[in-house]
């Protein structure tokens, strides 16, 4: 690498529908947010001759703006695809947003690609997400580089940094994670930096000058040796230690001059096996430049070191009932298996579908089947439709290039697929398949909403459908107890993009109230109540009498109604109207307007009128003696409580042990688990959880993950259900 000469590919660098899987690289980049992910993504779109100059893509003689802010914006929350060329090498660029709360739309870009590539601020470090994604790139063995970003700026010192990337990302072999380039700096300026202007290819043992804007070969100075060389040593042994040629070091340490042409073929190999990892280093053009430092150099690794779609194993499929099916890796000619990564909006186009085909070949206008399961529970329905679909295309920037198909290992658009959601699987309609989903972060934030307005309900319940269609990271409730319309979001930023989608995209204000945890109600011993309806006016009038003992249950018990009437004192037809009376009451609460639970309702007496009698009085004198028997007990309020698990770096886990403890929380014990981290379970009322998921984001500089799921309703301490209780009386 870093030995081929390349010139300016022009409009060959706009590229198109791939011919061949062989011919396709899918590379997703991840770093943190304010890492250089999409400036890197417009310098390797510059260099490939996709953009005419940085942030514009040309297209048929016309200009369109590709770096307005607006489109910076969305694409800094949500994944994108940038399809380039280089040497006749397809390159998908998947560019995924850096901040945590978007991490649904990293894991599709992750699903998407075949590689990934690490940009790294050389001013910032490696931050604690970046690490997790990196182990689960590893945990699927997932080919990878590491791009070193930010070399301009006043603190940066890319051998400092490349030695924290092999700590961090190397684990037990930091010899895994080495540079292939050394920078090239330039003359001190006033403030005592030097900038970079070049690199040094430690393989090529060549000097690449990018100070003019054009890439330049030259050969290094007798002072710039014992750097290349010390470096140069340690990188071939790297390469020699993952060679699949078991004689190559015992060669290499007999003195042996290993070839350049095999120690790039091993280099390639490791990388497209991953299990060698290299390091670069980039930066955007300067102005009127076309090339930027170092893209060149990480366009070749993507095009000669990463691997094809060939090379990445078929996905798990199933027919639709669930029966296995194997499918041959990434093959044209086999049956239709695609998966959509991402759904949006498009003002002018509709509905776009982001797509990876992972089998077989997909036409424009072809139907196909639609088959999407396992999400009902993020208010997403299951899907078994045929549809015709629209045009295919291959985005950049706000534009869509039509293309007649899309092979196996490609991705590319697909317009007007109404019913596919972002995860479903596009199969033949004459062979339904449905793929493995992958695994989706569970949305722990509640966003409790109503509409703004009249005109705004209207609306409401379909711009949230196609909103939840988009992202299911997302999950809609409409909760039974509390009647309230609840978006799950996996942070603050996550909340703020779904609130603006629904206004700009979908018409529809809302606004943002408190959210309401389900809380219940209990008696805290026995109690009687007598219910006493009568009334008399003109014709028929009304009388019911009915006297209950009332009494708690275990948890769980639900509610628990007994007829013990001797007598005949209240008919027998009307007993179950008692009872209907009584559960309706309970549903309604007895003290704060929580339902009633775990409770004996025993009838013991009462009193008919042969005429004034019915059904409805008989239900409200159920009602009030229970209203009446609640008057003279103690209720209980009781919370739900949840079990909690908290994924931990060990220096964090005092903080979040102690931060639970303040939460009201028994910590139930702890978990060592792998990469130095700890596993911490808890139980916590969810009362006092709601906003836990930006907490702990804060508490553990976002190193931290933790689950919930409910365990029980427990009564709550005196001092809180008395507020609540206060609370709910000065609302009525």
């Amino acid at each position: 690498m870093g030995d081929k000469a390349h010139t300016h590919p022009g409009a060959a660098g706009r590229a198109q529908a791939a011919g061949h899987p062989t011919s396709v690289r899918n590379v997703v980049l991840v770093g943190h947010s304010g890492s250089g992910k999409t400036t890197l993504v417009e310098a390797l779109a510059l260099t490939a001759g996709a953009v005419n100059r940085a942030g514009r893509v040309e297209d048929g003689g016309t200009v369109s703006d590709y770096d307005d802010i607006e489109h910076r914006q969305q694409r800094s929350v949500q994944l994108s695809l940038v399809p380039l060329e280089w040497d006749g090498i397809k390159v998908n660029l998947l560019d995924t947003p850096g901040y945590a709360d978007f991490v649904g739309e990293l894991r599709a870009g992750l699903r998407a690609a075949d590689a990934a590539l690490f940009v790294v601020s050389a001013s910032d470090g490696v931050d604690g997400s970046t690490r997790m994604v990196w182990d689960e790139c590893a945990a699927v063995g997932m080919p990878r580089a590491i791009v070193v970003t930010h070399l301009e700026a006043a603190r940066a010192d890319f051998e400092e940094m490349t030695r924290v990337c092999a700590e961090t990302f190397g684990g037990d072999d930091p010899d895994a994670v080495l540079p292939l380039y050394l920078p090239l700096h330039g003359p001190e300026g006033p403030d005592g930096h030097a900038p970079v202007t070049g690199l040094t290819g430690l393989l090529s043992q060549k000097l690449f000058d990018y100070s003019t804007g054009e890439r330049k070969e030259s050969e290094p100075g007798e002072d710039q040796l014992p750097r290349m060389e010390e470096a140069r040593g340690r990188l071939i042994e790297g390469i020699i230690a993952e060679s699949e040629d078991e004689t190559l070091m015992d060669r290499y340490l007999g003195g042996e001059r290993i070839d350049v042409g095999t120690l790039v073929e091993d280099l390639e190999r490791a990388v497209a096996r991953g299990v060698f990892f290299p390091v670069l280093a980039a930066a955007p053009a300067a102005d009127g430049a076309r090339q930027g430092l170092g893209t060149v150099e990480l366009l070749e690794l993507i095009t000669g070191g990463f691997p094809t779609p060939l090379e990445h194993g078929a996905p798990s499929v199933t027919t639709v009932d669930g029966r296995p099916r194997e499918l041959k890796p990434c093959d044209p000619d086999a049956p239709l298996v695609a998966e959509v990564v991402k759904t949006s909006s498009d003002p002018y186009v509709g509905r776009l579908s982001l797509i990876r085909l992972f089998s077989g070949t997909l036409r424009a206008d072809q139907t196909v089947h639609v088959s999407g399961h396992g999400l009902a529970d993020r208010g997403h329905e299951d899907h078994d439709v045929d549809e015709r679909i629209g045009a295919l295309s291959t985005p950049f920037g706000k534009q869509q290039r039509p293309v007649s198909h899309v092979i196996a290992g490609d991705l590319a658009c697909v317009a007007k697929l109404s019913r596919a959601e972002t995860g479903d699987t596009l199969s033949a309609k004459d062979d339904p398949l449905l793929m493995e989903p992958w695994d989706m972060p569970d949305p722990l934030l509640p966003l409790a909403i109503q509409a703004h307005s009249k005109p705004d309900e209207d609306k409401l319940s379909q711009g949230l459908s196609r909103l939840v269609a988009e992202d299911p990271t997302m999950r809609l409730e409409q909760n039974q107890d509390t009647h309230q319309v609840v978006l799950w979001c996996l942070g603050e930023a996550h909340a703020d993009v779904a609130l603006e989608r629904l206004r700009s995209r979908y018409g529809v204000q809302v606004d943002v109230v408190p959210h309401r945890v389900p809380l219940r109600e209990t008696f805290g011993g026995k109690a009687s109540g007598r219910g006493r309806h009568v009334k008399q006016s003109g014709g028929h009038g009304q009388f019911a009498i009915c006297e209950i003992e009332v009494e708690p249950l275990p948890n769980g018990s639900g509610i628990e109604f007994v007829d013990k009437v001797v007598g005949g004192a209240v008919p027998r037809q009307f007993i179950p109207s008692v009872e209907k009376g009584v559960r309706a009451q309970a549903g309604r609460g007895v003290a704060a307007g929580h339902p009633l639970i775990d409770v004996r309702v025993t009838l013991l007496d009462g009193k008919a009128h042969s005429v004034d009698s019915s059904d409805a009085a008989f239900q409200t004198a159920g009602a009030l003696a229970l209203r009446e028997a609640a008057a003279d007990a103690k209720i209980h309020l009781l919370e739900p409580v949840a079990e909690v698990s908290v994924l931990v770096g060990d220096d964090y886990v005092g903080a979040v042990m102690s931060d639970l403890s303040g939460r009201r929380g028994r910590v139930l014990g702890t978990e060592q688990s792998p990469g130095g981290r700890t596993l911490v379970k808890a139980e916590v009322p969810e009362i006092e959880i709601g906003r836990y998921a930006v907490d702990l984001r804060s508490l553990s500089h976002g190193t931290a993950r933790f689950s919930r799921r409910y365990a029980r309703h427990e009564p709550m301490p005196a001092h809180v259900a008395e507020r609540v209780k206060e609370e709910a009386r000065a609302a009525s």
